[in-house]
């Protein structure tokens, strides 16, 4: 015997019905099925509508005539394909449901209220229409079937209409005196049951599972099956969580943990009489019925990450009743649980305090008028004499739970979840550890709850290195690190590092997705975008995310942009950068966001200002580490400059050798920017700083290779037109070089005492500078360490790819 249950949103349609019957026809294999049915679609949710209406004296007309057009819908198209379906028959029984709705409606509106007896018996009119269009179109296609009247066959236990539970021992003995043939399929509608006067009551909202559940006891059931219209259940819930993960086999108790502390997917008494009968149960899709769902049993797969899920419960509120002195607390919390209990409200769970003579527990928000109703009258002479404080009730919170196996017995886990809840910033009101030693629940205000339990989520089951790159500048550089990060794709995934482009920015435009720009689609998505990049907007739109390590990647040259590195730090993000202005403006600047970064524990990487892709900056680092100094350093320090240069040296004219640098992307958009030297003096500043030196750029002394009257000159055509008025100059000097056996060298020197200097060099076959052209860069390092001969770190120190890559080295070193 196997049970089938369907929810709502797999009855939603015609296709939707027809679908469901091949399922139950599919499993028509050798063994007998049974039944159980949601009402359509949204049908339940109109009809409480319609109640609320009517009790407000407002118009529900539409309401009703949409219930009816959508069932009158529904077995018009069935009927299309299925013409032996018992089309009057059923549109009878809806016509007389209808006709029960709407005197039971009139009587509402009379009375001004709804009776639970009369509530109970509306809102599940859908489930009893779904089992009569199913058996229709069973028996049309050939089968025999049987349907349960659970008003008559389940019995409960209380005398409640809207939350019953089920007498499982008399109900099954019901069910078994039935004697239903083998041969039949077994129909039963979902969410309802019978009291001990006959009467219709309800089993809870979304109580159909547990319908599913009980019949599997009553008719020795080996398997469960809830179709719904997802997967299965997931470590989170994948509509708050994009990446949650599919729990394919879960235990018992897990799965009552999950329920009870707000997993959506399943009722919280669901699980009970399978778990105490030991009858398997499979979460499945309707609408993927090839997937393998999530299989609660005894015989579950331990979790390899110990830690099975995050759930969360929103509009929950907290008490909170205190003695004036400690003793009494003892006599009061039965008298509190008491009366609660007795009201059926329901604690979530009490919480742990630092206070004596305190007591807080959580429930839901819909019981609260109750909850202090009933607290008052029982507390009454304690408020009265002044025994108890005011009873405090904080709003507005959400639960979020992290369930585990055996969370009590492992202390990593809780020192998790309290570091990634730091890590955002999110104040913990209350904990409380779970009395099954299943789960660890954290109360939070209400605002943090979204963010909480992304963070969580993440942070407990990402296991990638994963870094969320803003990308500020997509000019050839940029762009090029981009090239390079989908190129690399697999060996980062090889890797297990993660890297999610979600922001990009241009001077016009920015684009943001925090699960990852598509890489193919960004120059479309950025060109089309009308926002342009704002850090307030940015940090608007991260505050319900969890963002492992943020990175914000510069590859501008924008000061406006540099201003900005500590308000970046100081909200969590790293930062990579070639951007040489931040390192090069006052040395105030350059010690706070050293700090900042030290304070915020967050990486500023800069390895490209010096050298593009060469090792530079943590080469020196490691050696002044190691305790070498500096005595001496001299530098080719400009791949546009070293070609220019090394062109001389083949008889090229400057001009000539200028325009040849700036097609080949080694120049700035005006080579009037890399000729100025100023590019050289910015860099030699990082490299004096970075020894220790407190030095400004107006510090650094620098040799022009351009007369003052080409200081006014934007336009770079003008400009290169005009550098032929020096071309026989540079040409002049190259020669009288050549005699001396000596090249024209533009380089950067520091020595000993720290002074800073770019000029012109004449160099000979024994400097390491001799044979420097092409774009290389070389910097010889004169150390205690090494001399006579130099640390001399030498390659390609312009260009799209080198720069890009060591931008990209540099992200890379952040996760490893």
């Amino acid at each position: 015997m196997k049970i089938l249950k369907f929810g709502g949103t797999s009855l939603s349609n015609s296709e939707l019905f027809f679908h469901v019957a091949t399922i139950i026809e599919n499993n028509l294999n050798n063994e007998q099925i049974a039944i159980v049915l949601s009402a359509p679609g949204n049908t339940t949710n109109l009809l409480e509508i319609a109640i609320n209406q009517t009790i407000n004296n407002k118009n529900i007309i539409p309401i009703v005539q949409k219930i009816e057009k959508n069932f009158l819908k529904l077995i018009n198209d069935i009927y299309q394909v299925e013409q032996k379906l018992l089309y009057e028959k059923i549109k009878n029984n809806i016509e007389n449901k209808l006709l029960e709705l709407k005197n039971l409606l009139q009587g509402i509106n009379l009375l001004r209220q709804c009776p639970d007896k009369i509530r109970a018996k509306i809102i599940s009119s859908g489930e009893y229409l779904s089992i009569s269009i199913m058996n229709s179109i069973l028996i049309s296609r050939g089968y025999n079937t049987t349907i349960i009247d659970p008003v008559k066959k389940l019995l409960t236990k209380e005398d409640t209409y809207l939350n019953a539970t089920v007498n499982i021992k008399i109900s099954k003995f019901r069910i078994l005196s039935m004697k239903i043939p083998k041969h039949h399929i077994i129909l039963m509608p979902g969410f309802t049951a019978g009291n001990k006067q006959g009467e219709l009551v309800t089993l809870g909202r979304n109580g159909s599972d547990y319908s599913a559940t009980i019949l599997s006891v009553c008719l020795n059931s080996t398997m469960c099956e809830i179709w719904t219209d997802v997967n299965g259940v997931y470590t989170c819930d994948p509509k708050l969580v994009s990446d949650a993960k599919l729990l394919t086999s879960l235990s018992y108790r897990e799965a009552i943990e999950l329920s009870y502390l707000g997993a959506k997917i399943l009722h919280p008494n669901t699980i009970y009489p399978i778990q105490k009968f030991k009858i398997p149960c499979t979460i499945k899709n309707t609408h993927n019925p090839s997937s393998i769902g999530t299989k609660i049993s005894c015989n579950h797969v331990k979790n390899k990450n110990l830690i099975t899920g995050v759930t969360y419960l929103e509009n929950v509120h907290m008490f909170s009743i205190s003695c004036l002195y400690s003793k009494n607390i003892e006599t009061i919390i039965p008298k509190i649980f008491s009366c609660m209990s007795l009201s059926k409200i329901w604690i979530i769970l009490t919480i742990q305090t630092s206070s004596q003579n305190t007591i807080s527990f959580c429930i839901l928000k819909t019981m609260t008028n109750t909850a202090l109703h009933v607290l008052h009258k029982a507390l009454y002479l304690e408020l009265k004499h002044k025994l108890l404080k005011p009873i405090k009730v904080e709003k507005k919170l959400t639960l979020i739970s992290v369930i585990s196996s055996d969370i009590l017995n492992n202390t990593k886990i809780t020192e998790k979840v309290f570091s990634i809840l730091k890590h955002v910033n999110i104040n913990t009101l209350a904990i409380s550890k779970g009395a099954s030693k299943n789960s660890i629940s954290i109360v939070v205000k209400h605002d943090d709850g979204i963010l909480g339990v992304r963070a969580l989520h993440k942070g407990i089951f990402n296991k990638n290195c994963t870094a969320e790159i803003f990308l500020i500048g997509i000019g050839r550089v940029g762009q090029t690190f981009l090239k390079q990060i989908i190129e690399q794709k697999n060996w980062l995934k090889s890797k297990n590092i993660d890297l999610k482009i979600c922001g990009i920015a241009n001077s016009k435009n920015f684009i943001l997705n925090l699960d990852g720009i598509n890489p193919k689609n960004w120059k479309r998505d950025l060109n089309l975008s009308k926002k342009s990049f704002n850090f307030k907007h940015l940090l608007n739109s991260i505050q319900n995310y969890y963002l492992i390590n943020p990175i914000i990647v510069d590859c501008t040259s924008d000061k406006n942009i540099a201003n900005q590195y500590i308000s970046f730090i100081n909200c969590g993000f790293h930062i990579v950068t070639p951007n040489k202005k931040a390192n090069t403006t006052n040395w105030k600047y350059y010690e706070d966001i050293r700090l900042a970064a030290q304070k915020e524990k967050k990486k500023f990487f800069y390895e490209t200002n010096v050298g593009a892709g060469l090792p530079v900056i943590e080469n020196l680092k490691n050696l002044l580490r190691t305790g070498d100094t500096l005595i001496h350093f001299k530098g080719i320090l400009s791949g546009s400059l070293s070609f220019i240069f090394g062109k001389l040296e083949d008889n090229i004219s400057l001009s000539e050798a200028t325009k040849q640098a700036q097609s080949l992307g080694f120049t700035e958009p005006n080579p009037k920017d890399d000729l100025s030297g100023i590019d050289v003096a910015r860099k030699l500043l990082i490299l004096a700083r970075e020894v220790g030196y407190k030095l400004e750029l107006k510090d650094i002394k620098i040799e022009p290779l351009l007369p003052k009257e080409f200081n006014n000159i934007s336009n770079t055509t003008d400009f290169i037109t005009k550098l032929k008025e020096l071309d026989q100059i540079f040409c002049n000097r190259v020669k009288k070089a050549r005699k001396l056996g000596k090249r024209l060298r533009f380089v950067g020197i520091i020595n000993q005492k720290g002074n800073c200097q770019v000029k012109i060099d004449e160099v000979d076959h024994n400097d390491p500078l001799y044979n420097i052209k092409n774009g290389e860069n070389a910097l010889a390092f004169y150390s205690k360490y090494y001399q006579p001969i130099p640390l001399v770190l030498r390659g390609y120190g312009a260009g799209n790819n080198v720069t890009a890559s060591g931008i990209f080295s540099d992200v890379l070193r952040i996760l490893l």
